[in-house]
């Protein structure tokens, strides 16, 4: 896929007071910015596959343990590669912060500023 070098692609939920405080940091960081909103876009597993690869992290990683549907749903279950991804998709509102990624770097979002590592 062809991107502008200077392109962010933005993973967020925009009902998150904290995702759309670091939606405006990440303005700072790239004038060409793809947001994609997680509560309507459906990512792929071949979309997660890369994003954990360049996160360098789990798919437990990234997923809010506090959450009430967690409690429900995943936590105290076995779950293998292949489950984890499509608990992903299934339950992208439970990710815990926004993901920005530019070029090859990728950040989890955890505080607002934690964009600005990307520049």
């Amino acid at each position: 896929m062809k991107m502008h070098p200077n392109e962010l692609f933005f993973y967020f939920n925009p009902s998150n007071p904290v995702d759309k405080q670091t939606r405006a940091y990440a303005q700072v960081v790239a004038t060409h910015i793809n947001e994609i909103n997680m509560e309507k876009e459906k990512i792929t597993t071949t979309g997660w596959l890369s994003i954990l690869d360049k996160l360098n992290l789990r798919p437990k990683d990234l997923l809010n343990r506090a959450h009430p549907d967690y409690q429900t749903h995943i936590a105290g279950k076995t779950w293998d590669d292949e489950g984890w991804l499509n608990i992903l998709i299934r339950f992208s509102y439970l990710i815990k912060a926004p993901i920005a990624i530019k070029k090859n770097k990728a950040v989890l979002c955890i505080s607002p500023n934690d964009v600005l590592k990307l520049d």
